[in-house]
């Protein structure tokens, strides 16, 4: 089983390849290579599956197209302008959500049209799609209906997967991901970042700022659970996802209050002291077209699965990313 990752050098692919090359597996099936593809070079993967690591700007046909040279039986397309920056530059999101998302599925359609075997394509899409005048609750099969330049370059992408599997041009499969949250590493454009960093920076020592009143609800899931929640995603045979091949995943619903709660019952109140309450209007425009609140009765029937609480949240952190001072 050969795989490639869009998005390689980013977190979520880099804790992906990690899993794989830990378990040697996917769907049962044993993995002969993963590809990680990004716009800079991604760092390797220790472990016994072969690792390549490419330089790619899948807003480019040709790099796209090149991707898939050693035909990959299962494409996790991670790869995007993450929500601030693609609503900062309206243009800079279409040319890589849209236009790499568009590049991805055409080189995975030619190269089932040339194998006979329709590849696998994962596509990470996000609950950023939902907004507006959806219910307070969103249920399954509510209109999407973004908010976001971002939320919408998502939804587009949603509709193309879903009509190159009705064609059977690939095996699509698109998971709309709760705030991912604690993110591991430095702050980026995301409008979001600010749900990671009053945690991950905070627990380190240093200070973080949150744009949003403590009584702001977020949906959210660790990057452990999302990562099982990808990796179930190519377990799950296609026939069960019937005629809608996206779906909204599950995850949690607290408050920023209640997770900083969550977080001084794990690693104690130190950290919620250097938390900073300015507001951001940028931000704070962007986030309150989110919704809040979910109820993913497909996703949960399928098997894929909620973290248990924002305490495991602030647990897997200290575990898997937290990088302590040195001499502590």
């Amino acid at each position: 089983m050969r795989i490639l990752i869009t998005g390689g050098g980013g977190f979520l692919g880099q804790k992906l390849a990690k899993h794989l090359c830990e378990t040697g597996t996917i769907a049962q099936y044993d993995i002969s290579e993963i590809t990680l593809a990004d716009i800079q070079k991604p760092l390797g993967i220790s472990g016994a599956v072969h690792i390549s690591r490419v330089i790619a700007d899948i807003s480019k046909a040709e790099d796209a197209k090149a991707l898939f040279a050693q035909k990959p039986d299962i494409i996790f397309h991670l790869a995007a302008v993450v929500s601030g920056a693609a609503e900062a530059d309206l243009d800079l999101g279409m040319r890589v959500n849209l236009g790499g998302t568009i590049n991805i599925l055409e080189s995975a359609r030619q190269q089932g049209e040339k194998t006979g075997q329709p590849p696998m394509v994962i596509f990470a899409s996000s609950v950023a799609v939902h907004g507006g005048e959806a219910p307070a609750v969103v249920p399954d099969g509510v209109e999407l209906n973004p908010q976001s330049s971002y939320g919408t370059q998502k939804a587009i992408g949603e509709l193309l997967v879903q009509d190159y599997s009705r064609r059977g041009l690939i095996d699509g499969r698109g998971l709309r991901l709760p705030t991912v949250t604690i993110r591991p590493g430095k702050a980026n454009a995301a409008a979001s970042s600010f749900m990671s960093s009053i945690f991950r920076d905070t627990l380190q020592g240093g200070n973080a700022n949150c744009p949003v009143p403590r009584e702001f609800p977020v949906w959210h899931s660790s990057p452990r659970t999302v990562v099982e929640n990808l990796i179930h995603a190519a377990e799950v045979p296609a026939e069960a996802f019937g005629y809608n091949r996206n779906l909204n995943l599950p995850g949690r619903t607290d408050t920023i209050g209640e997770m900083i709660e969550a977080m001084t019952a794990v690693a104690g109140p130190d950290a919620a002291t250097r938390i900073t309450w300015e507001s951001d209007p940028a931000i704070e425009k962007i986030v309150s077209g989110w919704r809040g609140y979910f109820r993913p009765e497909k996703g949960l029937a399928l098997g894929f699965k909620p973290d248990i609480s924002f305490e495991k949240s602030v647990q897997y952190f200290l575990e898997d990313d937290i990088v302590l001072p040195q001499g502590s």
